[in-house]
């Protein structure tokens, strides 16, 4: 493996659920500890990194408004969800030696900076691992949006997207065998074949500004440096000359 990187500047976009491992629900302090030494072994490499994290594994908003509750409330509710990830995964990040920065797109002061958009690029100069909670601070985006939204913000270079198998395929590969996986597509063959990597907005947004996306295997570990480094891991997705 090259131990050079290739992408200096990432957002890596994990899912609530990544954090509850084998528990039907909440945070598995194993997990943590693991999601921190992959970090870890990034950092050491002075790349500049930023996560945005889901809130599925405590509530999730779509489903809530789904059996009757008002859906802004559902989503509020999911994005205080993702603050109680943010500060589980910035408590295992720090436990690991790492600086960090936990920023929230709503205001909550006595536990997360605002998001201002430079603040948040001055931390990634100085290489502190930088935390996004609270989606886009707005009901009806996901947080697959919100991590296309901080790329593009803070020009990042590439969204590692994890996930529980190891790339995109064309159905669910955990309940048919049969399964065939992408190595690479592009935008529209995602939205055109309604492929579930992130929901249409985010792949729209990634494609307007020809931000590439890699969908990759979270539990495999040292993917995420060797994806940095540059060997070919996962699905890749990127413009229309694929």
């Amino acid at each position: 493996m090259n131990s050079e990187p290739v992408y200096r500047r990432v957002l890596l976009k994990l899912s609530g659920e990544a954090l509850m491992g084998d528990q039907g629900y909440g945070i598995d302090p194993v997990v943590v500890q693991y999601l921190a030494d992959e970090i870890w072994e990034v950092a050491k490499l002075e790349v500049e990194i930023a996560l945005v994290i889901g809130g599925g594994n405590i509530f999730r908003g779509l489903a809530a408004s789904a059996h009757g509750m008002d859906r802004v409330s559902g989503d509020q509710m999911g994005m205080l969800a993702t603050l109680i990830n943010a500060v589980a995964l910035q408590d295992g990040l720090e436990k690991r030696g790492l600086v960090t920065r936990l920023i929230s797109a709503i205001e909550v002061r006595s536990i997360a900076e605002p998001f201002i958009r430079r603040r948040a690029l001055r931390h990634l100069e100085k290489k502190r691992v930088v935390i996004f909670a609270a989606g886009t601070g707005n009901p009806y985006f996901s947080t697959d949006t919100a991590a296309a939204l901080r790329a593009m913000e803070i020009h990042a270079e590439v969204i590692l997207k994890a996930t529980k198998v190891d790339g995109i395929y064309d159905r669910d590969p955990q309940l048919s065998k049969d399964a065939v996986k992408f190595a690479e597509l592009n935008y529209m063959e995602v939205l055109s074949k309604q492929l579930k990597v992130m929901d249409s907005t985010a792949i729209s947004l990634c494609m307007d500004n020809q931000m590439p996306i890699i969908v990759f295997d979270l539990k495999a570990r040292g993917n995420i440096k060797r994806i940095i480094c540059g060997e070919k891991i996962g699905s890749l997705v990127r413009g229309n000359d694929v």
